[in-house]
């Protein structure tokens, strides 16, 4: 006989999901926003992957693995007697490696002298868009805290830094500055 792992609970046909902690609350709830948006960063990183390689490769898939410590962060509200250590959140010590890691990027690039049209190679274009999509998640946990839930500050601070280090990535993708394309002001007027 063969066992069915079925992928498909149909609990969401609603437009209702369960955060982390089990609470029932819309698909369109301002946390599963945030989560969903770095998810989609998250999926934007594996497609810049597939052009990347060595340790700038690694980089990329421990990132890859942060963002869902990062997801289950923001899907997991905090209880106001939580112990520190109980749940699964993002700490100060990663925000430190994303910003020692953007210097050691951006110590073999040339300094921008015009802003950047996102392209170039595959991965650059795929980074690029990763770190749009980062942004879109920032703002999506700022308008959580807005709505008065709670986000830790390591969350807050890991998502600014998550898109300066994709921006500072693209650049080091494209042949460490060689292949990027600038813009060109009223070029086209």
């Amino acid at each position: 006989m063969v066992t069915l792992n079925r992928i498909y609970t149909r609990t969401g046909d609603a437009g209702t999901t369960r955060l982390a902690s089990g609470a029932p609350v819309s698909k369109s709830d301002p946390r599963v926003e945030a989560y969903g948006a770095v998810d989609e960063a998250n999926a934007c990183i594996g497609l810049a992957r597939l052009h990347t390689s060595g340790d700038f490769d690694a980089l990329l898939a421990r990132l890859q693995n942060e963002l869902f410590d990062l997801g289950a962060d923001l899907a997991t509200p905090a209880a106001p007697d939580e112990a520190e250590g109980a749940r699964l959140r993002i700490l100060d010590s990663q925000v430190t490696r994303l910003e020692a890691e953007i210097d050691e990027l951006n110590a073999h690039l040339p300094e921008l002298k015009s802003f950047i049209l996102p392209g170039g190679t595959p991965a650059a274009a795929a980074l690029h868009l990763a770190r749009t999509v980062a942004r879109r998640a920032e703002r999506e946990a700022v308008r959580l805290v807005e709505a008065g839930e709670t986000v830790s500050g390591p969350a807050m601070r890991y998502l600014n830094r998550l898109s300066d280090l994709l921006f500072v990535a693209a650049r080091f993708a494209n042949d460490r500055g060689a292949s990027e394309v600038f813009w060109q002001s009223g070029a086209t007027r």
